[in-house]
């Protein structure tokens, strides 16, 4: 008994409880397209391969002249393509909000100031002011960021304890609530609900940065600020922060960011780098990488501090090769080699921003903005006792703050509903062109020379197998299993012959099958279109299937 001709009979005479045959057809066919054709390790290695290779390299220059042109165009095409794109233009241009709220007892020598302060109108961010009870004349401002630090938000411990510290030294410390984190904890902020904005039109990471540059503006127009001694600081999200706003914001004369990230081409090969939708904000790879926001820190003082054993991510050991091997010749340039500093974590070595880092950053302080003081001592000043709750830190926020969600809404209902498609039909041919041409541009489609190899055939009970591996360019691998009904009088071999032989259009429809679940889960779908007589092919594109990546598959 010739199965797949039952198979087609039972289908034919729609009397498919009656069919014995048909179950174990199905079983069959799915076998046929569970035959691993490309296998697990080449979706991740062609991933990786592929965005290593596309993200823009530093340029090789040999002038200071030479550099600070790069760098001023750098800067300019990451504000205006990646940061300030759509509704984002008009939310850089809105005038800063501030309101100081209460003011509460601190510590031995310095009080605290509750504020909040508008990111961009109607996104409201709170704040404290860690300020010595006594100014006098210009003292340092430090911007202190934290980053996935879960529940506490601005109340995190290690963070609260560096906040004094410089507090407890003559400093402005400001420390301002993270998105997503703390206060702003809300699923509304949640990290990934950026990309609502971004596929609205308009830049999700231009939310995180803005409440980073309006925390300088409001740090900056404070009566003591010294705008020569301008500092930022944080771990994990926070070190990402401090390197996005510091290699973009020349006003940042001290930028010490703590784990928080490594290059593009690093994060493609070492997977437990790769993090939040802010950290590769679309388009960014292909105009600035980190290894270039590092180098455009120059000549500005840099202390990039990494752990040794870091288990959650950029760990030193590689890391931060690649970031001082970019930005060193920089500042050799500029004459400031002592301006870039490295600091590696042995005690405890994991992912943190505790008492050795943190002395760390008071050395970077110490020697930066207080190079002539004599009574500056970079040890730390024991402050545990003076730590609040997160409830004592609690700043009152309007009843409606927007948030990533509430904004994509809003820019939702300026988006074109209705195709306008013009009625004449050379004009609408034309509109069609014209879309498609956007849309390509859009979605950066790339057109790859295909080169179909036939990996395996066989064939059986009337039909023809062959699993392909069709090469795209030297970018892709997809994996497809082509079903084709024999031709009457012929199968295997001769099928083969005289379906080279047939004229395309005397052949079997073909029908190109794609499942969520991958081409195994579709044996059902293929034996229906087998017995309407369609010639099949089953294909895994990028990301389904044989084709998903084995692990960390949603950050790619």
């Amino acid at each position: 008994m010739r199965r797949f001709a039952w198979l087609m009979g039972c289908f034919a005479t729609a009397a498919l409880a009656a069919c014995p045959v048909l179950a174990a057809a199905v079983a069959e066919i799915k076998t046929l397209l569970e035959r691993p054709v490309v296998g697990s390790a080449l979706p991740l290695t062609e991933v990786q391969r592929y965005c290593e290779s596309a993200v823009v390299r530093m340029p090789s220059v040999k002038t200071v002249a030479e550099w600070e042109k790069e760098a001023t165009r750098l800067r300019a095409e990451t504000l205006a393509r990646v940061v300030f794109r759509g509704e984002a233009v008009r939310w850089r241009d809105a005038k800063v909000k501030v309101e100081w709220l209460d003011t509460v007892a601190g510590g031995p020598g310095y009080r605290l100031k509750k504020l909040r302060y508008e990111a961009l109108p109607g996104l409201w961010i709170p704040a404290v002011l860690y300020e010595p009870e006594k100014l006098v004349g210009k003292v340092p401002v430090v911007l202190n960021v934290n980053g996935h630090a879960g529940g506490p938000g601005k109340a995190y411990e290690p963070k609260q304890i560096r906040c004094i510290n410089q507090a407890k030294r003559g400093m402005l410390a400001l420390n301002v609530e993270w998105i997503g984190m703390g206060q702003l904890g809300t699923p509304g902020f949640g990290h990934y609900r950026m990309n609502q904005l971004d596929l609205c039109g308009t830049s999700g990471v231009a939310v995180h940065y803005l409440g980073m540059s309006r925390a300088l503006d409001l740090l900056l127009a404070l009566e003591h600020a010294d705008p020569a001694r301008v500092a930022v600081t944080g771990l994990s999200g926070g070190g990402w922060q401090t390197i996005f706003i510091s290699g973009l914001d020349p006003r940042v004369t001290l930028a010490n960011p703590v784990a928080g990230y490594s290059s593009f081409r690093t994060r493609a090969m070492h997977l437990m780098d790769l993090g939040d939708s802010e950290q590769t904000p679309t388009d960014l790879g292909m105009i600035a990488d980190y290894t270039h926001l590092t180098a455009m820190r120059a000549p500005r003082a840099t202390l990039l501090t990494n752990n040794l054993t870091d288990n959650c991510c950029f760990a030193a050991p590689h890391a931060l090769p690649p970031l001082l091997e970019a930005a060193k010749p920089i500042y050799k340039l500029y004459g400031r080699p002592d301006a870039l500093r490295a600091h590696v974590n042995a005690d405890p070595g994991d992912h943190n921003y505790l008492l050795d880092n943190r002395e760390a950053f008071y050395r970077a302080v110490q020697d930066f903005f207080y190079p002539q003081a004599t009574d500056f001592n970079a040890r730390e000043i024991p402050s545990d006792k003076e730590l609040k709750t997160p409830e004592q830190l609690q700043v009152p926020l309007p009843e409606k703050n927007e948030d990533f969600h509430t904004l994509a809404l809003a820019l939702m209902k300026d988006l074109p509903r209705h195709a306008d498609l013009p009625k004449d039909k050379a004009a609408a041919a034309a509109w069609q062109s014209r879309l498609r041409a956007r849309l390509r541009e859009v979605v950066r489609v790339k057109d790859y020379p295909v080169n179909a190899i036939r990996f395996a055939s066989e064939a059986r009970d009337g039909l023809n197998i062959t699993w392909w591996k069709l090469q795209l360019g030297s970018a892709w691998t997809v994996p497809a299993v082509e079903f084709l009904p024999a031709p009457a009088g012929g199968k295997g071999a001769a099928g083969e012959k005289a379906r080279a032989n047939e004229p395309a259009d005397d052949g079997p429809k073909t029908v190109i099958l794609l499942a969520d679940s991958g081409r195994s889960g579709a044996a059902d779908e293929v034996a229906k279109l087998l017995a309407a007589g369609a010639r099949v092919l089953a294909v895994d594109p990028f990301y389904f299937g044989e084709s998903k990546i084995a692990s960390h598959d949603f950050l790619f």
